[in-house]
């Protein structure tokens, strides 16, 4: 029997309009995988949230970013922009995975729980085999995961209409990137 996990990237405030690195549509997305994972916890054998934990990730943050590898500061560690979007409340999740800390930190498998296990360790702890990813940005921390989660072996699918991308151009290069690696591209109607 299949053991699928829902990993939640980087729904935070920091993310959403209004805060410190915003993605059209953030909020949206926020609200949209709030109702998703209330109304489909029963298909998850595990639940995982990320979190952009910034303390001095380096060159990631710039005073001059250039909005590919550099960015202004966001995601700041015990900031409330860094904390779980609001409407996240009553996710519910199994598991808070926080990353970045000394580091860009993209995907949620370059982060660790509370008590050090890795994304890789908390899901094959689980027995799980089959991940679906959703969260912000599409264009970076959703593609980073979903890219790693597929390195790992696991069945992997990005649920399109719960996520949103920095830019369309850069949603369309994140979508070819996962195509070609195996990641199900689909909604989360289907299923």
């Amino acid at each position: 029997m299949s053991t699928r996990a829902l990993i939640v990237v980087d729904v935070q405030p920091t993310f959403c309009e209004g805060g410190e690195l915003g993605v059209d549509g953030g909020n949206r997305v926020a609200a949209d995988v709030a109702a998703y994972a209330a109304a489909h916890r029963d298909r998850y054998g595990l639940v995982v949230t990320t979190q952009d934990w910034h303390i001095d990730p380096g060159e990631h943050f710039s005073d001059a970013p250039d909005f590919v590898s550099s960015w202004p500061v966001h995601g700041v560690a015990e900031s409330p922009n860094a904390a779980l979007h609001p409407v996240l409340a009553d996710l519910d999740a199994d598991v808070a995975i926080r990353k970045g800390q000394y580091d860009d930190g993209y995907s949620g498998f370059d982060g660790t729980d509370p008590v050090g296990r890795s994304l890789d360790q908390v899901l094959r702890e689980a027995a799980v085999d089959t991940v679906d990813v959703v969260g912000l940005a599409e264009s970076h921390c959703v593609k980073h995961t979903a890219l790693d989660a597929v390195r790992h072996g696991f069945a992997t699918r990005v649920l399109t209409d719960l996520t949103a991308p920095v830019s369309a151009e850069q949603g369309e290069q994140a979508r070819s990137e996962m195509a070609a690696v195996g990641v199900e591209l689909t909604r989360s109607s289907a299923g």
